[in-house]
């Protein structure tokens, strides 16, 4: 009888722990990740976006200083107005007007410029090679079986806190 319910229990055992594998193996994860939130994480740190950021203040010490001049000669102007030496004022007036058609066009141009390098860096393929790769390695040793992107989908209308593994995305991709 000993060995009896011996046997009993072992199968018991052996029946829950089954149970228990294929019921595990039916649960789904999911992982959430704030792309956006990698994406000013990843673009912080890159050579690319340093870049950019150093054309944009080029050219903003550019535009500065060509609006002080403007400044400047629209100064000079009004002393040559106030001491009534209208050739002077108009003369001055003439380079007024061609430094203003000046610095609209060089902003407009760079402008275009920056806005060319800014939409370069979006659709960085580098970028998202990188992340896919780190999305696949946190899914596969996470045990996910998918991971949905915040920004990608408007049909994520709640999700607890501790699926999302955005810091661990960023903290994988060195940033």
């Amino acid at each position: 009888m000993k060995k009896l319910n011996k046997l009993f229990a072992c199968l018991i055992v052996l029946f829950t722990a089954g149970a228990t594998a294929a019921f595990a193996q039916q649960i789904t994860r999911f992982g959430v990740v704030d792309t956006s939130k990698v994406y000013s994480a990843y673009f912080r740190t890159s050579t690319a976006v340093r870049n950019y950021e150093k054309k944009r203040s080029e050219f903003q010490d550019e535009i500065t200083r060509l609006t002080d001049e403007l400044r400047s000669l629209q100064q000079k102007k009004l002393e040559f107005e106030k001491n009534e030496n209208s050739a002077q004022a108009l003369k001055v007036e003439a380079e007024i007007t061609k430094k203003k058609d000046y610095l609209t066009e060089y902003t407009n141009a760079k402008n275009v410029e920056l806005e060319s390098m800014k939409k370069s860096l979006q659709t960085s393929d580098e970028f998202y090679k990188k992340l896919y790769k780190t999305l696949e390695k946190i899914a596969e040793s996470g045990g996910y079986s998918m991971i949905l992107s915040l920004q990608e989908s408007n049909s994520i209308l709640w999700y607890s806190n501790s699926v999302d593994i955005t810091d661990q995305v960023i903290s994988d991709l060195g940033l």
